[in-house]
């Protein structure tokens, strides 16, 4: 694993060392971080990325090495992220990480206009997820929703989402949608 473009390229990133946890592929994260940063003219400065299932925080950081605003990880289980998280020193000022449950987030203390989920393949945790995430105050209003997924895997998109783009890479497949409260 490492960073695929930006102030951070080539930089290599802490593989997991818990079981259960897949990055997103080097190759699939910087097909989407193209898609992103066509859909967003390139605006990394003006956003702030919330990440459901952060694993390794390899998106996140990815995001920062792009010029992101901010970033806030929450998974269960920090233990991977926290590694990564130290190879970026200079960054910290930046980057939150919180553990916790995505099923059962605390109330948000602000909202993120990005949002990047890759729950595990295949149990159903994504779309309660992203409910979750509504419910509790963590998106703003038009909050440009990534979700992934394994590519034949069941998923709805709550009705107050709308669907942007979808594209598949290899195993993974990956929603774009955008948040409406209203």
């Amino acid at each position: 694993m490492r960073i695929i473009a930006g102030q951070y390229r080539g930089k290599k990133l802490c593989s997991p060392s818990t079981e259960g946890v897949r990055p997103t592929a080097d190759r699939a994260r910087e097909s989407i971080f193209n898609i992103l940063g066509s859909k967003i003219n390139n605006a990394w400065d003006n956003l702030s990325l919330l990440e459901l299932f952060a694993g390794t925080g390899a998106f996140s950081l990815e995001a920062i090495s792009r010029g992101i605003k901010e970033a806030c990880l929450i998974d269960i289980n920090t233990e991977n992220a926290k590694k990564n998280l130290l190879l970026f020193p200079k960054e910290q000022e930046k980057i939150r990480l919180i553990k916790s449950d995505a099923l059962h987030l605390p109330q948000a203390q602000k909202n993120y206009n990005l949002l990047f989920m890759d729950a595990p393949y295949a149990k159903g945790l994504s779309e309660p997820a992203l409910h979750e995430a509504a419910n509790k105050n963590w998106l703003s209003p038009e909050c440009l929703c990534l979700i992934e997924l394994e590519k034949n895997e069941a998923f709805t998109l709550p009705s107050k989402f709308i669907l942007i783009d979808e594209r598949t890479y290899g195993i993974a497949r990956f929603i774009f949608a955008q948040y409406h409260p209203q």
